[in-house]
């Protein structure tokens, strides 16, 4: 009998040993049944940011197309295509002989009206003393008054044709409004060019110091873009390079392409001697619209989703338990938490698989 109770008891307590270590391992299994990857929630510096494709554009007046308002044959052209120019620099020159002869004209012309008005200031002053003396009549002098008013009218005019003549002829030398680069040469020495509705343009000038990027904002984004935001951008020829800008105008007339409606953003930035950028290359441009410092902050993968809400599994000891959490700002990597979760905490990042699947 005494076997028996002593048999019972031994069979009644390996039972409640094993009820309590099969709850013991379902509560909290062991590092061993377990393969995780684990990261701690730390701090740092964190900033949303909106995507978009760019291209490089000159600013206004950056690009000039230079021409002259004279007519007739070129009769040199000093600059060829990716030459560097200076502002006021000499480009090129028309024939210039029938100028020269207005000019000559225009300036006898000065002369001899400048002569008449002299003589006819004296006559005047003449006849105005004889006429204080009563030696000549009143008529006499309003002729003399008369004279001397159409004589000045002259020296007038012929001063102005002479202008006209020294405009024209300064035209006859085409010189650089702007510094820059030559980007293209529309005439060549011989030509015969004519300026009768519009002048004709010779070389168009560059000034690759004044670039701007017209970045295209889709219409889901273009409402979180603001005048003064931060943004950095990368083109194709220098790909480990970043350029620093900042938004400086938003086009209000959208720009549709293959059925997308995107939103001109312009950037502005300062260029470097060292990485040239050109128009028409292509950028990758991405705007801070956010900026967040210090802040707690998980990879985007750890973050996990269920009816709507966000929870991470987080690791204590041997035991893994799910955490409520409410997340900020995110970029392509890391998620910012707001609520539900402490600094230091590690944090299981991808699935959970257990020990024997992950061995081969």
């Amino acid at each position: 009998m005494r076997k028996l109770v002593f048999i019972g008891a031994s069979i009644a307590a390996i039972a409640v040993t094993a009820i309590l270590l099969a709850r013991e391992a379902i509560k909290r299994p062991s590092d061993d049944s377990l393969n995780v990857e684990v990261v701690r929630a730390a701090r740092r510096d964190m900033e949303s940011v909106v995507k978009a494709t760019g291209v490089i554009k000159p600013m206004v007046g950056a690009e000039v197309r230079v021409g002259s308002s004279a007519s007739g044959v070129v009769t040199h052209l000093f600059v060829r295509i990716g030459d560097t120019v200076q502002k006021g620099q000499v480009l090129a020159e028309i024939d210039s002989r029938e100028l020269l002869a207005r000019r000559d004209a225009g300036e006898a012309a000065v002369r001899a009206a400048k002569a008449n008005l002299e003589y006819a200031r004296a006559d005047l002053q003449r006849k105005q003393d004889l006429s204080a003396a009563q030696v000549i009549a009143r008529s006499e002098l309003d002729l003399a008054v008369q004279a001397h008013n159409v004589a000045e009218q002259q020296h007038n005019q012929a001063q102005a044709n002479l202008a006209d003549a020294m405009t024209l002829l300064s035209y006859a030398r085409i010189v650089a409004p702007i510094g820059g680069i030559v980007e293209s040469v529309s005439t060549q020495e011989g030509e015969t060019v004519a300026s009768s509705f519009a002048a004709p343009t010779f070389v168009t000038l560059l000034d690759l110091t004044r670039l701007e990027v017209w970045a295209y904002v889709d219409e889901t984004d273009i409402g979180r873009i603001k005048f003064g935001q931060k943004a950095g951008f990368t083109v194709d020829t220098y790909p480990g390079h970043k350029f620093e800008g900042r938004v400086i105008a938003i086009h209000p007339q959208a720009e549709i392409r293959d059925n997308v409606v995107d939103y001109v953003t312009v950037l502005s930035f300062k260029p470097t001697r060292d990485y040239i950028l050109r128009p028409e290359m292509t950028a990758t441009v991405k705007i801070a619209v956010e900026q967040h410092k210090n802040v707690l902050a998980l990879p985007v993968r750890a973050v996990r989703r269920e009816s709507g809400q966000q929870f991470v599994l987080v690791r204590n000891g041997s035991r893994i338990d799910r955490k409520w959490i409410t997340t900020g700002i995110r970029n392509q990597t890391y998620a910012e938490i707001v609520e539900g979760l402490g600094e230091g905490a590690e944090v299981v990042v991808g699935e959970i698989i257990p020990e024997r699947e992950a061995k081969p």
